[in-house]
């Protein structure tokens, strides 16, 4: 998003990280401030919104704060890269569909931030898909062939198990 530079860098100045302090702090801090500043929005519009829109309005969905967190990282001059998986929810024993952000931190590899949640990602987050780029990975793809008119409800379910060690 070489168009939303001026925009995110003026969102990273006013979040006050200006002073000296380590990577990984920082980028906590971020993912912290995406999920406590945005407000989040279930959009069922196909793509994901631009990082300035996405501060123009305050709010999107977590495919948004991913994109957000990642331009964002770019423009610190971290290598980053979007996410798209399901998130486990212990309350019905299955997942739903997320997406967040994962930057390449010298000495040790890739590590994910969920803007969404503020979170680290852990053991919770499965990761499906990544991209350079949120656009190359969509959450559902598909088509349909069928009799014309008709409405068809697609319905997925996924159930995560916990594997011996």
């Amino acid at each position: 998003y070489p168009a939303d530079q001026a925009s995110v860098r003026g969102w990273l100045d006013g979040l006050g990280l200006q002073r000296r302090q380590e990577t990984f702090s920082l980028l906590d801090q971020m993912n912290r401030g995406i999920a406590g500043q945005f407000h989040y929005q279930m959009r069922l519009e196909p793509g994901v919104q631009s990082p300035a829109l996405t501060l123009a309005r305050n709010s999107g969905s977590c495919r948004d704060f991913a994109a957000l967190f990642m331009e964002a990282c770019r423009c610190l001059g971290l290598a980053s890269r979007f996410v798209s998986g399901y998130l486990f929810t212990a309350l019905a024993d299955n997942a739903s569909t997320h997406a967040w952000a994962e930057v390449y931190l010298p000495g040790a590899g890739w590590k994910g931030f969920d803007p969404t949640s503020g979170e680290v990602t852990g053991n919770r987050h499965i990761a499906t898909a990544v991209a350079r780029h949120p656009e190359a990975v969509p959450p559902v793809a598909g088509s349909f062939i069928g009799p014309s008119g008709s409405h068809p409800m697609p319905n997925v379910s996924v159930r995560v198990s916990a594997l011996d060690a």
